[in-house]
């Protein structure tokens, strides 16, 4: 059964198995005890933070091992912000970091502090001018991904790096999705990660303060890991981690121009085989192994499923996937179609036969999803009645807003308009992003006695 949600959870790669259970039999004491398995356990310790250290592209002593890349992500803005508090409580983050970043910087906010959200374009990269424009006097930290976890887009890391240096405010990065592939650009200040995205084992993060950088970490001393990572290090786990990075780096430019070749030919057969679908993210400056598309009038909790029965694992941004029915705010910030979303990243050893058998499976499973919501067939030639009309979609979820939208629009001649009624917050953005795609005129929202009123204007 092929898996394709490696950008979620890399499966356990081969040399990390083995570090594994090397580390079992060999690390098992405390390391910070001076008799002979304490000193080779710190032995262990020490080789994995050099290990690791080289592959960041950092010293070993400024690097520490976390029990999750969420937490190096907490303890490294956290920290950071105690550290510059004389400096201010201004955090900057782009609009579609991870949701770690976006948590740590709502408590921020519950806290007194103040943040400032950089809007990305609809490929979901932010502008260095604009990452420019909101630094400020008071600035205590920037984060910024290397590359988006949903969508594959890699982010101008090296000219926000320089716009932050040159303004005397920390960078964080958070590289969990890329540093598998490839070292960070210099010029950022600190830097997290997740062993599990490479295929290390779970419950290892990573966290890189560089010298110089004003760190305080909060919550109760710790003598571990310099203060910055409370309790015992998983040391086995430490080291497959460790040990799993180095062999995933020395694999990575030829299996990344493998896989790119994979992704390409879904990012080219999706478009061909599945009509009225949106492939979203940059085309040309992204991760090599993941590609998103979203498929208009379908479910995409629906989808994913009809792909799981048909023996694929994939994952998905829509807002049918989550359990507060709004939209990925990843896609939410981009301004692109939320529903019928999927997410392919391949994970390495992907073969040629695993993506031809998912490009037949994909167009009968969309059709299968379209065909049970009672999505409209386009016929031509199709009479227009009144100019005007409005369809009541309130208590439906997205897509079927969407869906009555298309079944009427061609009742209304050219120059005439349909007001959508609903109060999915879905709708918001599926609405307009419908518009673009079949080439009407979104007009605008306005509130209504329930939800909202979407009007769209007929064009073609």
């Amino acid at each position: 059964m092929p898996y394709f949600d490696a950008a979620s959870s890399a499966p356990l790669h081969p040399v990390a198995r083995q570090a594994l259970l090397a580390a079992l039999d060999e690390g098992w004491a405390d390391p910070a005890r001076l008799y002979r398995e304490g000193r080779r356990a710190r032995l262990l310790l020490d080789a994995a933070r050099e290990t690791a250290a080289e592959a960041v592209g950092c010293r070993p002593d400024e690097l520490t091992f976390t029990p999750s890349g969420t937490l190096a992500v907490h303890s490294g803005i956290s920290g950071a912000l105690a550290g510059r508090r004389r400096v201010g409580r201004h955090l900057v983050v782009s609009a579609v970091e991870h949701s770690s970043v976006l948590h740590t910087a709502a408590a921020h906010t519950a806290e007194g502090g103040e943040v400032t959200e950089v809007a990305v374009d609809r490929s979901g990269a932010v502008s260095a001018p604009e990452f420019a424009r909101v630094l400020r006097a008071d600035t205590a930290l920037a984060c910024l991904q290397s590359a988006n976890h949903e969508v594959g887009t890699e982010q101008p890391v090296a000219r926000v790096a320089e716009i932050c240096r040159a303004a005397g405010v920390p960078l964080l990065v958070d590289a969990a999705q890329s540093l598998g592939w490839g070292p960070v650009p210099e010029g950022w200040s600190l830097l997290a990660a997740s062993a599990h995205k490479w295929g290390g084992p779970s419950g290892v993060g990573l966290l890189a303060v560089r010298k110089g950088t004003r760190f305080a970490a909060r919550g109760p001393a710790d003598e571990r890991e310099s203060g910055r990572s409370a309790g015992f290090e998983n040391l086995p786990a430490v080291v497959a981690a460790a040990a799993s990075l180095r062999a995933v780096r020395a694999e990575a430019a030829a299996e990344a121009a493998r896989l790119r070749v994979l992704v390409d030919r879904i990012r080219t057969g999706v478009r061909g085989l599945v009509p009225d679908v949106e492939v979203v993210g940059d085309p040309v400056r992204r991760l090599p192994h993941l590609v998103t598309f979203s498929c208009l009038y379908v479910d995409g909790e629906t989808l994913l499923h009809e792909l799981d029965r048909a023996g694929f694992s994939v994952s998905s941004g829509s807002s049918c996937t989550s359990s507060t029915l709004t939209p990925s705010h990843v896609l939410r910030a981009m301004g692109v179609l939320s529903e019928g979303n999927v997410r392919v990243s391949l994970p390495r050893g992907t073969t040629d036969e695993d993506v031809d058998r998912f490009l037949d499976v994909l167009p009968r499973a969309v059709a299968e999803v379209r065909k049970r919501l009672g999505a409209p067939v386009p016929s031509p030639g199709e009479a227009a009645g009144a100019a005007s009309l409005v369809v009541d979609a309130l208590g439906k979820r997205c897509p079927v807003p969407v869906i009555e939208l298309a079944k009427v629009i061609g009742d209304v001649p050219p120059g005439g308009t349909v007001t959508v009624l609903s109060d999915d917050d879905a709708a918001r953005l599926d609405i307009p992003a419908w518009c673009a795609m079949r080439e009407q005129e979104y007009v605008g929202e306005e509130p209504a006695d329930r939800g909202s009123a979407y009007t769209v204007r007929r064009l073609t």
